[in-house]
C-alpha cells in the first residue's frame, strides 16, 4: 500500500465582487511559473489550497479574499 503525503490545510476563499476576476496559481521551486488560472464573474466563489505544487496565488480584479489570517479585498488597477 502506497503511503500518502499529508495535505496542507491552508485554504483560501476568493469571492469575485466584479466580473472578470483572474485567479492564477504559481508553482514552487527555483523557477516560479503559472500552472493554473481561473476567471470568476461577480458572485462566484473559488476555494483554493496551497499544495506541494502551489506556492502562491495571484488575484487580479475586485475580489474578497478570506484566509485563516483574516479577510482582505483586492482592487483593480486605476
Amino acid at each position: 500500500m502506497e503511503k500518502q503525503k499529508p495535505q496542507s490545510s491552508d485554504f483560501v476563499v476568493i469571492k469575485a465582487t466584479d466580473d472578470g476576476v483572474n485567479v492564477i496559481g504559481l508553482t514552487r521551486g527555483t523557477d516560479t511559473k503559472f500552472h493554473h488560472s481561473e476567471k470568476l464573474d461577480k458572485g462566484e466563489v473559488l476555494i483554493a489550497q496551497f499544495t506541494e505544487h502551489t506556492s502562491a496565488i495571484k488575484i487580479r480584479g475586485n475580489a474578497k479574499i478570506m484566509t485563516q489570517f483574516g479577510e482582505i479585498e483586492s482592487e483593480m488597477k486605476k
